[in-house]
């Protein structure tokens, strides 16, 4: 029971610290704006502390899995870390920040070709936007694309390596995927992988359908110019890493269809061994 509270309490105060990196980080935060992010970061330790020291499952899914919300957890913080000292840069430039600010413009002048999802967050931007803007929007949106392509090669990667979720103790549907309801009707099996596939292709589309998204609401309802530092890191962020979680999620799901179906087929066969 200690160890849990202790766990918990440890990535409540990780995922507070992820939260108030840009806040606590870049120069000239308003007081409101740090208020509202202390608030926001309040709100969501205390539902990691209560998802976590709860033995019941809740709204977190894979939460007896690890890695799966570990390799998430570092993609976010990795993410929010180097877009903020790539902001950084635009204030006090230093070695690291520079190298920083360098290494995502190298990147996002390699992907940034017609039709990709860098280039389509640019075309989001307004048609008044200043060159140095557009510069930093392409360098923190390469960034960002760089580390959900390598999270989620790492976690293909580590997943063959441990055999997840096989390699697991146990593996308890009900705790790991709380929204999931079995009893629902049809074939588990085959609702998973419908569900997987689903989340693969909505994590492909997502990178361009954000910036669709941001272009119709800056033309119908309120101009979005990410001119902001703490707006850029957050939906830059987002538009990366959202896609990268749902692909994660995705393949977790075909995973977890897979080991039912392997579970199936050897108790069938048991079934049918001679006595």
């Amino acid at each position: 029971m200690f160890s849990r509270l202790a766990g918990a309490l440890l990535r409540a105060i990780l995922v507070a610290v992820v939260i108030s990196i840009p806040a606590l980080i870049l120069p000239d935060t308003s007081s409101d704006t740090a208020q509202i992010v202390a608030l926001i970061a309040l709100f969501a330790a205390a539902l990691t502390f209560f998802e976590y020291a709860s033995v019941y499952p809740g709204l977190v899914e894979f939460r007896d899995a690890p890695p799966f919300n570990r390799i998430r957890f570092i993609s976010l913080f990795a993410t929010v870390l180097l877009l903020t000292l790539a902001e950084l840069s635009q204030f006090y430039p230093s070695t690291l920040t520079r190298f920083i600010e360098v290494m995502g413009s190298t990147v996002a002048s390699s992907i940034d070709v017609p039709y990709s999802p860098v280039r389509l967050l640019q075309l989001a931007l307004p048609a008044d936007a200043g060159a140095q803007h557009i510069a930093m929007v392409r360098t923190a949106a390469g960034m960002a694309y760089l580390i959900s392509l390598i999270t989620l090669g790492y976690f293909v990667v580590i997943l063959r390596l441990i055999g997840w979720p096989q390699a697991q103790t146990k593996f308890n549907v009900w705790v790991n995927l709380p929204t999931f309801d079995p009893t629902a009707g049809g074939d588990v099996v085959e609702r998973l992988r419908r569900d997987a596939w689903f989340n693969i292709a909505l994590g492909f589309l997502l990178p361009f359908l954000i910036p669709a998204v941001l272009k119709i609401v800056s033309i119908n309802f309120v101009v979005v110019t990410l001119e902001s530092p703490h707006t850029l890191i957050w939906m830059v962020t987002a538009w990366a890493f959202l896609p990268a979680s749902l692909f994660m999620r995705g393949i977790a799901l075909g995973r977890v269809a897979h080991m039912i179906e392997e579970k199936r087929r050897l108790q069938d066969a048991n079934e049918y061994l001679p006595a």
